[in-house]
């Protein structure tokens, strides 16, 4: 149950958050914007890493494979992505494509077993599930 709030959270600051940026990028840049993004979340890891964690920073270097570390710069471009789809197509539209093009590549990467995720096996149910929710951005979309 606690994993399904925190998920709940997570979307609901999302759109949030990509509202915010967005509006903060029509008054500056879209670059200035994501730099000071990027370096409000930095400040806040690192607070929260001071006053609850305090483990060595260079454990992070031992990730393996390495490529596991573009994790940052993919949040630059995510951050990037999300303000102008927001800006073109409003946070309500934006945010249903977004969540349907996370849950198609979260399911590939389930199924392929992509970067250390366990594999699993197809299932009808779930790609019926994926074609509900892209019939449900056609119903949204409908005006």
């Amino acid at each position: 149950m606690l994993g399904f709030l925190i998920a709940i959270l997570s979307g609901a600051l999302m759109s949030i958050q990509g509202v915010f940026n967005t509006e903060v990028t029509k008054q500056s840049s879209i670059w200035t914007a994501n730099a000071f993004v990027q370096l409000t979340a930095l400040l806040v890891c690192l607070g929260a890493w001071l006053f609850t964690d305090r483990s060595s920073f260079m454990n992070v270097l031992k990730a393996d494979p390495k490529y596991m570390l573009l994790g940052g710069a993919i949040g630059a471009v995510i951050t990037y992505t999300v303000i102008l789809s927001i800006d073109k197509l409003g946070p309500a539209k934006s945010a249903l494509f977004i969540v349907i093009a996370q849950i198609i590549v979260s399911y590939i990467i389930e199924l392929m077993g992509i970067w250390g995720v366990d594999k699993t096996p197809f299932s009808w149910r779930k790609a019926a599930g994926m074609l509900v929710a892209i019939a449900g951005i056609v119903l949204f979309k409908w005006d």
